[in-house]
This record gives structure tokens, sequence and C-alpha cells, in this order.
């Protein structure tokens, strides 16, 4: 019998394709009022799997709103009571339960200082929600796995989604149309059962690293997450030129690497960090629709070849079978990926 956790890798496609349908009036409304508002910058409000869609929104609103991106810092206004300044920009609450005190204390003072409040969340009737002006319903139903698989491709996709509206770019919308097909293509590609033997003569690593530039910098820290949770693995995600920075120096022969390669403006970058590695004999995992880069000694796992999903989309295909390899490396250790230790499904932090 399937684990709560694979069963909600599968649903992910129709998820999907609800959101899409489903918000994107809403979407185009919430974005019709930021461009009313014309905010200087753009302050997230995450933790875990949504802090890294909100390493997505870094780049995504960057470079297609010309929007600089921070990453909020709650603590500032829960430990030590000095907010900064708000007032110009737009903030995006990210939570699939909404709960979290510290997110919906960021997300309240910018609104008292009257920024633009937008929350993205699995339930509309969370603190967070209220807390905000404009909500973005995620419509991904009910996770009953601890570990986010689908909240968080519906997070990258809302994110995705608002970000098109506000460039109202057609062009954008119909790449969006395609996504939940590609998804599902992705995990036809790479059914679970394939993963056991690939992850087998790894299961006694304790540690590994998962690379990713530019829009998947998120996956790479979204993967790292998802083997710690239900594997117990310590892996570290970096970006390319960081691996050059001190990290390198622990890689040796059989040391496991997580490579997440699509078509894009940053697989070039992953040349000389892929020569790297494997000059050190690590163990390459590369996710990737590149036949140069699949074509190398490594365990392959491929994302659609045709037609490639744009690189702005492809962490949310790329992110797929970095979850099923968690879930893999998890059994292969013995582990229930359904319980992980000292987890609960919503975590409220201050």
């Amino acid at each position: 019998m399937p684990t709560h956790f694979e069963t909600e890798i599968g649903e992910q496609p129709n998820c999907l394709a609800r959101l899409l349908e489903t918000e994107r009036v809403n979407v185009e409304r919430i974005a019709a009022e930021v461009r009313r508002c014309a905010p200087a910058f753009v302050v997230t409000a995450a933790r875990g799997s949504s802090d890294n869609a909100a390493r997505y929104a870094k780049y995504l609103f960057g470079a297609h709103n010309r929007l600089v991106v921070s990453l909020g810092a709650p603590s500032l206004i829960t430990l030590y009571g000095a907010p900064p300044s708000l007032r110009k920009a737009l903030m995006i609450g990210i939570s699939q339960s909404g709960q979290s005190p510290d997110i919906v204390a960021l997300l309240a003072e910018g609104r008292r200082q009257g920024a633009l409040t937008i929350a993205v969340t699995n339930n509309p009737a969370s603190p967070l929600a209220a807390a905000a002006e404009h909500v973005i319903d995620l419509h991904a139903g009910a996770e009953q796995a601890i570990v986010a698989t689908k909240s968080y491709t519906c997070q990258l996709l809302a994110l995705a989604m608002l970000s098109a509206a506000i460039e109202g770019s057609p062009a954008r919308w119909r790449d969006l149309e395609g996504i939940a097909d590609a998804a599902a293509t992705t995990l036809a590609l790479n059914p679970a059962r394939q993963f056991a033997k690939a992850v087998a003569p790894l299961a006694e690593a304790h540690r590994m690293v998962t690379i990713g530039r530019g829009f998947n910098f998120a996956t790479a820290f979204e993967i790292a997450l998802k083997v710690k949770e239900t594997a117990r693995v310590m892996a570290d995600p970096y970006a390319t030129p960081d691996l050059f920075h001190g990290p390198m120096a622990m890689v040796e022969p059989g040391f496991p690497a997580v490579v997440i390669a699509p078509s894009g403006a940053a697989l070039a970058d992953m040349t000389p960090a892929l020569d790297a590695l494997s000059e050190r004999g690590a163990e390459i995992i590369a996710i990737s629709d590149d036949d140069g880069l699949l074509a190398r000694p490594g365990i392959h796992v491929p994302l659609p070849l045709a037609p490639h999903v744009p690189e702005w989309l492809s962490p949310i295909t790329a992110v797929l079978p970095g979850q099923l390899w968690a879930l893999a490396l998890a059994q292969a250790r013995g582990l229930d990926p359904d319980q992980p230790r000292g987890l609960s499904k919503v975590t409220r932090t201050r």
C-alpha cells in the first residue's frame, strides 16, 4: 500500500490543473491591484517548504517583473520589536496551513504600515488569510503526509500565475497552461519503483549535496529539505558558484550529489560543477532534460524532452523526481516517510 507521501506526489498534476482553472480570475484581479499600487519591492514571509517557494519568487519577480524580492525576517518583529519599513512593499505571506504566528505577525505588520498584502495558503480560513488584504487559495486539498508535496508545487504555480498576471503576458499564460500535463509526464517518466534500485548503493550515506542555480536554486533547497525530513540524511543545498567557495572540499569518491539542471540559462553553468564533482568521484544524480548531461556517468533522472518546460516553470516539474528520490531513500533506510521524527503537519514558530 503506498504511503501518503507517495500518493500525494502523484496527485500533483491534478492539483496544478485545478489551481490554474479555479484561481486565474482572482489572481488577475489581485495583479491589477498590484499594478495600481506599483510597489517598490517585494517582501516574503514564509518558513520551511514555503520559504523555498519564496526563493523561487526572488528569481521569478526579479526576472519577469523587475522587482527586488527580500526574504522577510519575522524575528525583527517577534523577538526584537524592530519592524523594518514596509510601507512601499508588496508583502506575500506563503504558508500551507497559514497558522504560524511569526509569519502572520510579519504580514500583519506590513498591512498596518500600508503595504499591499497577499496570503498564499491552502487554508483560506487561516489566521494568515485573515491578516492579508488578498488571498490566493492553493486548492491543493488536504495533505495527509506531514512533509509537503502538492502544497509546495501549488505555491510555485500560484506565484508564477501572479507574476504572469502582473506582467500581462499572454505567452506566460500559454506556458502555464501546459504545466499540469508536463508534471504528469515527469511522473510517468520517473515511476517510484525505479528509484528503489538507484538509491540502494547510497542508502548508507549520511550526507549529500543538492545543486541548482537561478530559478532552480529553490529546487535544490526543497529537495534537500525532503531528504532531511524523510531519510534523515544531512543534505546541503548550493548554487554552483557557492559549491566552489569551500564546500567542494567535502566531496570524495561515492559522495552523492543531486544536480538539478533543466534547459535554460543556468544549464551551461552546471558543466564546471559536474566536471569538478566527477573528478572527485562523486555519485551524480542528474535531474535534467539535456541529452549531453544525461549522457554523463551517473544516475539519470529525466525531465520531459518535448516540448521542453520553460526554465521559469521548471522548478514545478524538477522537484517531482526529487520528492520521489527522498521517498525511495527513506524506504531504503528502513524509515517511514509518513512519520518523520519530531515533525508535525502544522508548525507554529515565533
